[in-house]
């Protein structure tokens, strides 16, 4: 007798394969049978007659490293079909974050990831996974390396260039981190203090990757004008080191480069893998982002960390630089010259005071104050200590829509998890909205082509080698639901709704979430390489 049967639905296996009318049954926390199980019998029948039964979802791309540890962490993924997911990423993971430079490192992370727990030994990801396997999760979580923690560890923030010993130090702790069961190393050059490294030095810094088929996960140095150009230093990057690369939210940020760059980059990735080099991509489903608002200024800005950048804020000629930079600079992603003061949001401010500005952007704050918006972005900067988020409104849907119609595409949500404020609507609705809009709506996909990239695809650049499929002897984390009831909740003026349609949710063959209540389960599990 198995534990559960599903019978008379429709099942999407993870592959990308037609849908077919099969059961599954499910022991132990295992798939046990597919096909047609007839007769057989099991302690609990489910009938998922008229509805689709697939794999759970798994988002390789979350900043979820400190929200796990808050208490209901796990209910809003679960809505959305989510069963598994990966973070660490952009370079900015929790761990190793101790040493001389601690308290610099946490409070670079603290918009991304909100405020870290208590007392909480994040020294090593070993420490970190001890932490995590001691609190019970309704989905599975695992962690990448992020480069920039490393070398802020190692060298702080203030180091552009680095010595042996810091380069040494820097290979220890990216050795240490993948022994502790890192599942890849993810670097965001977009970011301090990843952004100081040259394509020399980056190759450098990652020789521990070599010929390892470790994968790299990579926020590109720049996303705007320069974007096509990030993306052949990281097609270089993966061509010296002979390991896999994957390229975090791909997009072409700024109006002027909407519908140029995104197809030149897909073309560059497909000649790339024709001369065996392991190049793809992913992406979210929004065309707006979300990240921390200092990200609007030039990379140089952040040397010596935020405290050193809100001092600096403090001083007339600082930010006169800094404003004639923003007004013509092409050399970094300059998102207020690409997409306007109007298109950034402040979405989530640590100090209550300020916080009447959330959900406003820069330009209606500067319009409030009777301000240019440059002398309001900084006022608004130094006043916060930079403990501020922004949504910016950046990119093309259809940049979008042929990047998910690409083969080597996967789904992802980027979803940050500061403590207060506005959240991004992708965190409640990313897999919801690639169904309900992408799929049901404007047909961009099919339900097959959609459920592989944030099943199958997802798992196979991960390396999850038990996850993504149904099929005997697989993991048995699972969805149901009929596509026609999917539908997301979340908006930008009100995100923290949770998601409508994905009825019942398996984890390690347990319903998380049945006939659409979410039952208390916590049978997640972390996951290491």
């Amino acid at each position: 007798m198995f534990d559960y049967l599903i019978q008379n639905g429709q099942l999407i296996d993870g592959t990308g394969a037609p849908a077919v009318r099969a059961d599954i049954a499910i022991t132990d926390g295992k798939i046990a049978a597919a096909g047609s199980l007839k007769g057989a019998s099991a302690g609990t029948v489910i009938d998922a007659a008229g509805k689709y039964v697939t794999p759970g979802f798994i988002d390789i791309h979350r900043h979820a490293d400190a929200a796990l540890f808050r208490p209901h962490f796990g209910e809003l993924e679960l809505r959305q079909g989510l069963t598994t997911v990966v973070n660490g990423n952009c370079g900015l993971s929790v761990t190793p974050c101790a040493g001389t430079y601690q308290k610099e490192i946490e409070a670079y992370l603290t918009p991304v990831t909100g405020a870290l727990p208590e007392n909480a030994d994040f020294s090593c990801l070993a420490a970190y996974l001890r932490a995590a396997k001691q609190t019970p999760s309704p989905i599975h979580t695992a962690m990448l390396a992020g480069s920039g923690t490393i070398r802020a560890r190692a060298a702080g923030f203030g180091t552009p260039e680095l010595n042996a010993a810091q380069m040494a130090e820097i290979h220890c702790l990216i050795e240490q981190e993948l022994a502790a069961g890192a599942l890849g190393v993810s670097l965001g050059l977009g970011y301090a203090p990843d952004c100081f490294y040259s394509a020399e030095t980056l190759i450098e810094a990652l020789q521990p990757l070599r010929n390892s088929g470790i994968p790299i996960t990579v926020h590109m140095r720049q996303e705007g004008s320069g974007v096509v150009d990030a993306l052949r230093e990281m097609i270089a990057v993966a061509k010296a080191l002979h390991t896999p690369v994957e390229v975090s939210h791909l997009k072409s940020i700024g109006k002027a480069n909407w519908r140029r760059c995104t197809p030149e980059m897909l073309r560059l990735m497909r000649d790339a893998r024709q001369e065996g080099i392991e190049i793809a991509c992913d992406v979210y489903p929004y065309t707006a982002g979300s990240t921390q608002l200092v990200h609007v200024l030039p990379p140089e800005s952040q040397k010596g960390g935020l405290e050193a950048l809100t001092e600096n804020l403090s001083d007339p000629a600082f930010r006169e630089a800094l404003k004639a930079r923003m007004l013509t600079g092409s050399d970094f992603e300059n998102i207020s010259l690409l997409v306007g003061f109007e298109n950034i949001v402040a979405s989530s401010i640590a100090r209550e005071d300020l916080r009447q500005y959330e959900g406003q952007s820069i330009a209606a704050i500067a319009q409030q104050q009777g301000k240019d918006p440059f002398t309001a972005l900084f006022d608004l900067l130094q006043a916060a200590h930079c403990d501020v988020t922004m949504i910016d409104f950046i990119a093309a849907e259809d940049d979008f829509c042929d990047i998910l119609r690409d083969a080597h595409s996967c789904v992802i949500s980027d979803s940050t998890y500061p403590t207060t404020g506005m959240l991004h609507p992708r965190v409640y609705g990313t897999y919801t909205t690639l169904l309900e809009h992408f799929v049901r709506e404007k047909q961009v996909l099919s339900i097959e082509s959609a459920v592989h990239k944030c099943t199958g695809r997802a798992a196979k650049v991960m390396g999850l080698k038990t996850k993504g499929v149904l099929a005997p002897g697989m993991d048995a984390d699972l969805n149901i639901f009929d596509l026609s009831a999917v539908h997301t909740c979340a908006t930008y003026p009100e995100p923290a709704q949770f998601s409508a349609g994905i009825d019942t949710v398996f984890v390690s063959g347990r319903p998380a979430v049945l006939n659409g209540s979410f039952t208390g389960s916590k049978a997640g599990t972390v996951l290491t390489r």
